[in-house]
């Protein structure tokens, strides 16, 4: 297995934050074919295949809000308000994705993009574990 870990800085707001560009660096250095697992380790974050730059990412993050108001129902209440429905949030989209990956290329479907969705205002600095497997 190979593995790296990428930084990313989601900024102070919501965000549906696109990797695809490094995920696809990774899997081509790499090389052949495998799968790559993409695993986000914070309590806060998941990982989305989402069709991104077409309102896509923005009928998530309005889907969340609703699903996940920023109130103050939330009995996880450290943080700015609403903070405890970041961590509700993993339960609805997963902190990993796991991608085939077939001659050192992604077998991402036409429009799928590789993300990070973030509604955690207060912690914008993450990391993101990019794992390559292969049959040995």
């Amino acid at each position: 297995m190979k593995t790296t870990v990428i930084r990313v800085s989601t900024g102070g707001r919501e965000v549906v934050y696109d990797i695809t560009a490094q995920c696809r660096e990774f899997v081509r250095a790499v090389g052949g074919d495998g799968l790559l697992h993409v695993f986000v380790p914070h309590a806060t974050a998941g990982v989305a295949l989402i069709e991104l730059g077409a309102g896509s990412d923005h009928d998530l993050l309005a889907t969340l809000r609703e699903l996940l108001p920023p109130d103050g129902r939330w009995r996880h209440a450290h943080g700015s308000p609403g903070h405890g429905r970041s961590h509700v949030l993993p339960a609805l989209v997963p902190p990993y994705a796991s991608i085939p990956v077939v001659a050192g290329r992604m077998a991402l479907g036409t429009w799928q993009s590789v993300s990070i969705v973030d509604l955690n205002v207060d912690n914008p600095d993450r990391q993101v574990r990019l794992s390559f497997l292969t049959e040995s």
